[in-house]
């Protein structure tokens, strides 16, 4: 397909012609798991593309087929531009364009992959370039988030994205008026269902997002970075102390505790060290984690990322707990041939006494506090709750009274 206008690179040669089959990320990719794995562009990416192609087709009349885009990330894509609309005056000039890109996360798992991310371009009266939000792209509620409350939750890196695009075109076309770039995602509100949008307060769609441009698959950062925030949300919304878990189990389990309060209560995934060392950036004073004792028995052994591919060690560390508070040699190897924690819970209640039940809790307990006491060094208050889905809560740290006491005084 050709590109309407041409599109000029560093070297100034012209775009027109290029296969449209290849984005630019034929050759990209991250290792995973000893696979590799496809690279994608981001929502960002695709409002830009959008709202340059549009832009282009407002101020030449031809369609732009496809569209050069130049992400942060350094790479240079290549984008089909689809569903073209064009709106004409009564002397057959366009007064409005409509068209879009389709998200392309590669092999990351991501809800947005394969939506069509609209731009809906138009001439103004003043200089420079308008951006906002139509249908299916969320609003912002709540103070904390990358935009002020009120705005569309389209991040400040994509709107840089968009403004540089439009710009280059106007510049190339001699245009010197202002331009309207409305961003619109058809599916965008089924799709924030499956996002943290409703919890971090966007309400009404998605958020367009990204920081290089690039998707990079599987990427422990981008989860990371969401973390911090939700947390930063939370903590400019008055979360001086949260509850934390680090997923569906931890946060039912939360739940049935009637005297918990969880105004503030968020997840961490297996990041239970990058979120301690953001918790203490941002200037909570204290967490209460609660979680299962297969996640969080890895503390006990100073594991502060909790994925299997970071290390295991719960039976190891059962059986050492078992073994400090006066289990035998036995039983300890019992509870090291066994492939989960609540198979080991089962062993040390059919074999153990009660009182070796509850010390060994005890010293994990006494052991995970170390180990959270000595991440954030003291400066942020944190306590743990450990449960079993058999056996209910098994334990929790000598302060996690006086946290609950700070969270019910907080709401």
């Amino acid at each position: 397909m050709m590109e309407a206008g041409g599109e000029q690179n560093s070297s100034g040669s012209n775009e027109k012609g290029r296969n449209s089959a290849r984005t630019g990320l034929e050759d990209s990719f991250v290792l995973y798991d000893h696979k590799k794995l496809r690279m994608g562009y981001t929502t960002g990416s695709c409002a830009a593309a959008a709202a340059k192609a549009g832009t282009r087709t407002l101020l030449t009349g031809v369609e732009t087929e496809e569209i050069v885009l130049d992400t942060p990330k350094g790479i240079r894509l290549h984008l089909p531009v689809e569903d073209i609309q064009i709106r004409r005056d009564v002397n057959g000039s366009p007064e409005k364009v409509s068209c879009a890109v389709r998200k392309d996360g590669g092999d990351d798992i991501d809800a947005t992959n394969g939506a069509l991310i609209y731009a809906e371009v138009s001439r103004t009266g003043e200089a420079g370039v308008k951006i906002d939000g139509g249908e299916g792209v969320g609003r912002v509620t709540k103070p904390g988030l990358d935009q002020p409350v009120g705005n569309a939750a389209i991040n400040h890196v994509p709107r840089e994205m968009i403004t540089k695009g439009v710009l280059e075109v106007c510049r190339e076309q001699g245009y010197t008026g202002g331009i309207s770039v409305i961003i619109r995602i058809p599916d965008g509100k089924k799709i924030a269902e499956k996002t943290f949008n409703p919890r971090l307060g966007i309400v009404g769609g998605i958020s367009v997002l990204g920081t290089s441009g690039i998707v990079m698959p599987m990427s422990e950062k981008a989860l990371i970075d969401t973390i911090r925030v939700e947390m930063k949300m939370r903590r400019e919304n008055g979360g001086e102390y949260l509850v934390i878990t680090p997923g569906n189990f931890g946060e039912r389990f939360a739940s049935e505790m009637p005297d918990l309060v969880r105004t503030h209560e968020m997840k961490c995934s297996n990041f239970v060290g990058e979120t301690l060392d953001m918790a203490v950036d941002l200037g909570v004073k204290g967490i209460l984690f609660v979680s299962h004792i297969g996640k969080f028995i890895k503390l006990s052994g100073g594991i502060m990322n909790t994925h299997s591919h970071e290390a295991d060690c719960r039976a190891e560390l059962m059986a050492a707990a078992v073994l400090r508070a006066g289990g035998g040699a036995d039983l300890a190897r019992k509870i090291l041939a066994t492939n989960t924690t609540e198979d080991a819970l089962k062993i040390l209640k059919e074999e153990g006494r009660e009182e070796l039940f509850e010390a060994s809790m005890k010293s994990i307990t006494d052991r995970i506090a170390y180990y959270l006491n000595s991440r954030v060094q003291g400066r942020i208050e944190t306590g743990a709750v450990i449960f079993s889905n058999v056996y209910g809560m098994l334990g929790r740290t000598e302060n996690v009274p006086d946290l609950m006491e700070k969270l019910r005084r907080q709401a």
